[in-house]
């Protein structure tokens, strides 16, 4: 790996394009050839996210936010385009709106990929522009790895060099340069062009993490598929020459000076050599659960103690010892109100560690539906154990939660349960049991299992066998073989769904 700086400098500085950031992240998305090109093991795990992605993305198609996707989507047919997740199998679209659409589909339920480390991500959000893409330029199966496995190293390096949350920056700024240069890759575009791309990619795309903070509304779905969408309308631009503004990153009104640590900002991105092996994917991991990645070691500590708590009524008091992460913000230390209210909606709900505390520890169990509905929310046992639930920052949990060592990297706590007479009982988890170095790390199985679960009784039985078969011969599938990586469901139930909408514009 190669570490390289990356500040403010004056415009009169006059900074070269190669000593830019966004032209080094080109560099390393159009290399080609040369032994990082498709590794086996790398490729493998691609094959995994993109049943992961399906298998969310079907499970939430008669969802309101998924379905107001899907409709503005569809009012942009185009021959050559793209699929959507849920349409009539001969339906296209163009391919900026369809990676709207499968991306709002694909994040709606908080259910697949996270890569955590200076700032958050979720690296499979990448996916559905790059298949988007792949459909409408008639790319097969290796072009659409390709492009995946560029879109996640670049990703992951972003994710470890600069931190956005800091300064309440939200993390599509990272993933809108990332996507950018998965469709480098993808297409096989040159360095210059995927260079102009990023630069307005970041530009257009950062906004604030209001987004995930307080009343958290269905924009957290939406967010991911804007920087999708935006990337596409960015190599496009690219494509036909148009320029960009420069530095994005380095320039004294740039993206460092006036988003980030200011005109002293100093940053490392850590980014592979021309030939170096690309497998940033494989530090990524995914969800057992549907909810923060924060709260998945927390759910299954919960369903631990059940067994030494005996009663949850029997609960005096609950604190959580965790990460600055977890405690800001899914935690009390977020001091957000509406983590503690019944009538919150799903996406705050699913960002309220109290919450999801509560209803593991009383249920045993988390179901990405039945988990957050109203009635579940409102049950008054459960309200009253919620508000028992209280989060505080250890300096012990950051500092593991910031460990530079993916193996030593810890993303859970230390529950304390004071029950009615006094008794303390505590427990600890480091990782999630489905994490690559938990108790049941996801393998190939795991994520067959997940996608045939999520899809039961809306993908028939014959449908799921038609697409795990073609993400199994995924790098061997020609252009029109992409279209198996979209499962058969009833249409008509979508269809009927979708017209009971409001109306909109389009």
């Amino acid at each position: 790996m190669i570490d390289h700086e990356v500040r403010v400098h004056r415009s009169a500085d006059a900074l070269p394009r190669e000593g830019q950031l966004a032209w080094k992240l080109a560099a390393v998305a159009t290399a080609t050839g040369g032994a990082h090109d498709l590794l086996p093991d790398a490729t493998a795990m691609a094959a995994n996210r993109v049943t992961d992605n399906a298998a969310v993305a079907v499970a939430s198609l008669l969802r309101r936010p998924v379905a107001v996707a899907r409709c503005q989507a569809l009012a942009h047919p185009a021959a050559s385009g793209a699929s959507v997740f849920g349409a009539p199998a001969d339906m296209r679209v163009s391919p900026d709106w369809a990676a709207w659409a499968n991306g709002t589909a694909v994040r709606e339920l908080d259910f697949h990929d996270t890569f955590l480390a200076a700032d958050y991500s979720h690296p499979g959000d990448n996916i559905p522009p790059l298949l988007a893409v792949a459909q409408h330029a008639h790319r097969g199966g290796a072009d659409l790895l390709r492009g995946i496995i560029a879109a996640y190293e670049i990703h992951v390096a972003l994710v470890k060099g600069i931190c956005l949350h800091e300064h309440r920056i939200d993390h599509v700024a990272h993933l809108s340069a990332a996507t950018v240069c998965g469709l480098g890759a993808l297409l096989r575009l040159d360095t210059e062009t995927v260079y102009q791309a990023i630069q307005q990619a970041v530009h257009t795309t950062t906004a604030t993490r209001q987004s995930r903070k307080g009343e958290i509304s269905s924009w957290k779905a939406f967010a991911p598929a804007s920087a999708g969408k935006a990337a596409i309308e960015a190599i496009d631009r690219a494509m036909r020459g148009e320029r960009s503004p420069s530095p994005i990153y380095e320039g004294e009104d740039g993206f460092l000076a006036w988003m980030l640590d200011g005109p002293d900002a100093v940053y490392t991105v850590s980014l592979p050599e021309p030939d170096e092996p690309r497998r940033a994917i494989l530090e990524t991991f995914t969800k057992e659960h549907s909810a923060e990645y924060q709260a998945q070691a927390i759910i299954d500590l919960a369903r631990r103690l059940r067994e030494k708590i005996g009663t949850p009524a029997d609960v005096r008091e609950i604190v959580l010892h965790t990460s600055q992460h977890t405690h800001q913000v899914i935690g009390s230390g977020s001091n957000d109100p509406q983590k503690y209210d019944p009538d919150a909606g799903r996406e705050t709900l699913d960002h309220s560690v109290p919450y999801i505390f509560a209803v593991a520890l009383e249920d045993g169990t988390w179901h990405h539906e039945r988990s957050y509905t109203a009635e579940r929310a409102h049950r008054p046992s459960t309200v009253e154990l919620w508000r028992r639930i209280r989060t505080v920052e250890d300096p012990e949990w950051t500092r593991r939660y910031r460990d530079p060592d993916p193996a030593r990297r810890a993303f859970g706590g230390r529950a304390v349960v004071t029950l009615g007479d006094g008794t303390v009982i505590e427990d600890e988890l480091a990782v999630a049991d489905a994490h690559p170095a938990g108790a049941r790390p996801m393998d190939r199985d795991g994520y067959i299992a997940k996608f045939r679960a999520l899809t039961a009784g809306i993908a028939i039985a014959q449908a799921q066998d038609r697409f795990l078969d073609a993400v199994g011969r995924l790098g061997d599938l020609d252009g029109p073989e992409l279209d198996l990586l979209f499962p058969s469901v009833d249409t008509d139930a979508v269809a009927a769904y979708d017209t009971a909408l409001p109306k909109g514009l389009f």
